[in-house]
């Protein structure tokens, strides 16, 4: 690694205010440029660093008050005169999008430090330590039987999406981290379905490109046709992105602050809380704060890895960002229904007994919050109150799976990576009908929830478990409230 070298951090400061929780939690949103004016970056906080970055012969590639992101590029050298680490070495280790392929990027060891001038104002730098930061929550048919698989058409079918509407003038963003657009999958894939091809835009963030060929095209189109097919109306955008803490945090703030702003944006990546570094989750969850505020609504796998999530200990660890309380976190079932009549004959906890199963538990991050705080969730570490995982569920079960396509092949896919897009789907579905974004679903989806009742617009799920937790009657750490009966949903926002 050479000082020569040139590269591009992201600095994010700090807010002029902190939004407060009922903005956050409330009906009420506000726009890009309110939230800009009220709760974005300082200007004197953006030229106090802009100018002494300049100083230093580095270059400002990006100002972007309300993310509140300065992104410099220069060689090493030159980012190092502004901010250091104790050690960033070159190294290469596992992909844990691909296992089988070794990766070789830059990882730093110790703390950061940054200019003094900036001290309090820079709370977060990413972009030096570039380590593959995220694995798709995908699970490909090829290891398990097939017992049955619907595609996704048949699912809103089951899941009783609201009729009358298919997402028309709403926008849901989709958060990629590797994987590319196959030529021609996807007019083939709606021509089988009878539906349109929904209008797609794609956008490369950063180091990010619409790559097709890599094995996380299978995630891509997984969550396209999903959407797309429960969604039709509906404009996707794609946002490519490096899979790095830096990439990750780039996507879904691009994603959350795009215009026009998106109703839903729907995340199937994540990795066990304790291996992100506590920078990392604050920028993340800061952002999702971003979204919630906006009317955003973020739906995120929870993980296939089971009340582990895929800890060789098996010691017990939540996906994040899923166990961020302003994500929307995707647990999985496995369903046996009719896919014609819609009639379900039973859905149970995903768990197949071979490590791959519905990822949920406890955070050991996040405090727990107050529209959870009366279901059952129970103590964390230290007998902490924490976040609980998931919020809810859908099918998720390979061997009960989706029907996708994908390089002109037809797949059966499952995982809770499909079961964010359609909850994102669902989500943009139901926004349609009341007329309005919804922004962070939770602290309604939660109303009239209490130890072993789920609330009207939910069938429970409580047979199963993911391990060390077991699935009950009301929340439980497998299935969340469970999963949706989107009319009955529908009837209880539209007094609301």
């Amino acid at each position: 690694m050479s000082d020569s070298e040139r590269i591009e951090v992201t600095l994010v400061l700090r807010r002029r205010a902190e939004i407060p929780d009922g903005l956050v939690e409330g009906p009420e949103t506000i726009t890009r440029e309110e939230l800009a004016a009220r709760y974005g970056a300082d200007p004197a906080d953006i030229d106090r660093v802009k100018r002494s970055a300049e100083q230093h012969g580095l270059t400002v590639t990006l100002v972007d008050p309300a993310s509140r992101r300065i992104k410099i590029s220069g060689t090493l050298g030159q980012l190092r005169s502004v901010v250091k680490a104790d050690s960033l070495t070159m190294v290469t280790t596992p992909d844990p999008a691909d296992e089988g392929r070794m990766v070789e990027h830059r990882q730093r060891a110790g703390e950061l430090r940054i200019l003094p001038e900036w001290d309090g104002v820079v709370i977060g730098v990413t972009g030096l330590d570039n380590r593959p930061q995220a694995r798709p929550h995908i699970q490909r048919l090829e290891a398990h039987a097939a017992l049955s698989s619907y595609s996704p058409v048949d699912l809103g079918r089951i899941y009783r999406f609201p009729p009358g509407t298919d997402g028309s003038g709403h926008t849901i963003g989709i958060v990629e981290l590797g994987g590319g657009i196959p030529e021609g999958d996807m007019d083939a894939y709606f021509a089988e379905l009878g539906i349109p091809t929904p209008l797609v835009d794609v956008v490369e963030v950063g180091n990010g490109s619409n790559s097709p060929g890599d094995p996380a095209d299978g995630e891509v189109m997984l969550d396209m046709e999903v959407i797309g097919a429960l969604a039709p109306g509906a404009r996707q955008v794609v946002y490519f992105a490096e899979n790095s803490a830096q990439g990750f945090a780039d996507a879904i703030s691009t994603a959350v602050f795009a215009d026009p702003t998106p109703t839903a944006v729907s995340i199937s990546w994540g990795q066990r809380e304790d291996l992100w570094t506590a920078q990392g989750r604050a920028i993340l969850d800061a952002t999702l704060a971003d979204a919630a505020a906006m009317g955003v609504t973020v739906c995120v796998a929870a993980g296939d890895n089971g009340c582990s999530d895929g800890d060789s200990t098996g010691k017990q660890h939540t996906d994040f960002p899923a166990s961020s309380p302003r994500a929307l976190a995707c647990g999985g079932t496995r369903l046996d229904a009719d896919p014609v009549s819609g009639t379900i004959t039973s859905e149970t906890v995903w768990n197949d007994g071979h490590g791959s199963a519905s990822g949920g538990g406890v955070s050991r991050k996040f405090r727990q919050p107050s529209w959870q705080a009366n279901v059952g969730v129970p103590n964390g570490t230290g007998q902490a109150r924490r976040r609980g995982v998931p919020d809810v569920s859908a099918d998720a079960d390979p061997r009960t799976g989706y029907k996708v396509l994908i390089h002109g092949h037809d797949e059966i896919i499952g995982g809770t990576s499909a079961v964010a897009p359609l909850w994102a789907a669902l989500t943009v579905r139901l926004a349609e009908a009341v007329g309005h974004p919804l922004g962070m679903l939770q602290p309604a989806l939660y109303d009239g929830a209490a130890p072993g009742v789920s609330p009207a617009g939910f069938r429970d799920i409580t047979l199963g478990d993911i391990g060390d937790f077991t699935a009950t009657p009301g929340w439980d750490a497998c299935t969340g409230l469970g999963v949706p009966d989107g009319q009955a949903l529908l009837a209880r926002l539209v007094p609301a």
